[in-house]
């Protein structure tokens, strides 16, 4: 068994498992929220814009807005593109004995491709920038965004390394962003403008 097969089974058998024993009609409009509110990664540009009008907390919008921009250059436009992986519905038959999907999709059937989830990225993007400037913003971020990824799954739209490798997108991202910031001191500059 190859290593690509072997994750793609692994994959399979985490999303067949929520489906199995986690969805419920109780979840399905929550976890069709949760991805509605990161589509675009407009949520989180939204909750940046805001944080960007008091002076105290403009820098960390600003990070946030650079870090879910550098993630959807490095995700959507050259990593989804190279790997070109289809989304697990479009998958499903093939690994399951040619049986058709047996639900409906929560959210549709989502365009684009799967490798790494955007709105796995954007979200930690924003939250970990936020964890380094506040920590208790961070940390409820943090448990949104990882409630996002989880409805990205949920949702049947995304497999779980797509969700993985969106966190480590994001993750990279907000740390680089802060790191240039104070790097060339462009926080400085921020807060100064800022007084």
């Amino acid at each position: 068994m190859t290593t690509g097969h072997f994750i793609t089974n692994f994959d399979f058998s985490v999303l067949d498992f929520i489906y199995q024993n986690i969805r419920c009609d109780f979840l399905d409009p929550i976890m069709a929220g949760l991805s509605m509110f990161a589509e675009s990664g407009i949520g989180w540009i939204i909750l940046a814009v805001i944080l960007i009008i008091p002076k105290k907390t403009r820098l960390w919008g600003i990070m946030a807005l650079s870090a879910v921009l550098l993630g959807f250059l490095a995700g959507e436009l050259i990593i989804k593109n190279l790997v070109c992986r289809p989304r697990p519905f479009h998958d499903y038959q093939f690994f399951h004995n040619n049986q058709a999907l047996p639900f409906e999709l929560n959210v549709g059937r989502t365009s684009g491709y799967s490798f790494p989830s955007g709105h796995t990225s954007c979200s930690f993007a924003s939250a970990v920038v936020y964890f380094i400037g506040n920590k208790k913003l961070g940390i409820a971020a943090i448990v949104f965004a990882v409630l996002i990824a989880f409805s990205r799954l949920y949702n049947y739209v995304h497999y779980p390394s797509d969700v993985f490798a969106g966190m480590i997108l994001g993750i990279a991202c907000a740390v680089f962003t802060v790191w240039m910031f104070k790097k060339f001191h462009w926080d400085d500059k921020i807060l100064r403008r800022g007084k």
